[in-house]
């Protein structure tokens, strides 16, 4: 860390940093544990020049699902910008393995931040990311006609701008809408995580499931389990305990592979064609 943002945080925080350890911190930014006299801190930093403007989002995302008192999420200290690079003060969570018992609370806990009622509407009140590409949450009153127009087409326009797709890859709109439409249904609008892989959760010390790195909006609950299921991590007894609140989708196993459409999509446009023969794959099995 460059002494100059050290010194930007300490007043920050009011306090002298006393140490500062490098972590894993995903594909977006730099990761650090800081640590004053009476506390650790969990900061990301970025000279991305998206930085700033997605750590705002993701304070108000983390907030957004604190508000709704069902599931822990990181505390939010201070989020901004100093000498161009953006960062964000979290509270420290210790981590440990989860067992069978910390999933049940995490399925369960997952399946009560679902059922908080919400405005029979979809989208958000404001726009923010997923990974560092900026997600549109213009707010529709129908859900399929959300989940084509403002998550499907803009990741698949992206991937024909980065010369990953050729204009035969693309499925018709109508084809989109239609299929959509059909397999989904009605559903009841729920807030997500939006972003609900492996990686974006941990079990506290004492047990305590803890979401993190959240893209939310609302949407249809189906989508985080979609998430969960694309490359793995959580343990049976977490599906198990969310059904016993929220029933499966009569169609879950095509929901999954429609909704896991989109993350596969934003894959391919976040790390390249490795992630291309698996969207096609689902696009020609479900829209041509």
């Amino acid at each position: 860390m460059r002494p100059e943002l050290k010194s930007h945080l300490e007043t920050v925080l009011g306090s002298p940093i006393k140490g500062s350890k490098s972590v894993s911190g995903g594909d977006i930014a730099n990761a650090y544990v800081i640590e004053i006299a009476s506390n650790r801190f969990f900061l990301k930093t970025s000279s991305k020049p998206w930085a700033e403007q997605l750590f705002i989002s993701e304070s108000r995302n983390l907030k957004q699902l604190e508000a709704t008192h069902t599931i822990k999420v990181p505390k939010v200290y201070a989020e901004g910008i100093f000498d161009q690079t953006g960062y964000l003060i979290l509270e420290f969570i210790e981590s440990k393995t989860p067992n069978s018992s910390d999933f049940e609370r995490l399925g369960h806990e997952l399946a009560e931040l679902h059922l908080v009622p919400q405005p029979d509407v979809f989208g958000f009140q404001f726009d923010n990311y997923i990974g560092h590409l900026s997600q549109n949450n213009t707010i529709e009153k129908d859900w399929s006609v959300f989940y084509v127009q403002h998550r499907i087409i803009p990741q698949i326009q992206m991937a024909k701008e980065k010369g990953l797709f050729s204009k035969g890859d693309i499925p018709p709109r109508e084809n989109l809408e239609k299929t959509c439409t059909s397999l989904i249904g009605q559903v009841k609008p729920a807030i997500l995580h939006g972003d609900l892989w492996g990686g974006n959760f941990l079990i506290a010390k004492d047990g305590t499931p803890v979401l993190i790195d959240p893209s939310t909006y609302i949407g249809h609950s189906e989508v985080d389990l979609a998430m969960s299921r694309l490359f793995g991590g959580f343990g049976p007894s977490f599906y198990s305990a969310y059904h016993k609140l929220i029933l499966p989708h009569p169609k879950q196993k095509e929901l999954t592979e429609l909704y896991q459409l989109y993350y596969l999509l934003v894959h391919l446009n976040l790390f390249g064609s490795s992630y291309r023969t698996s969207v096609l794959a689902t696009i020609n099995k479900y829209f041509r």
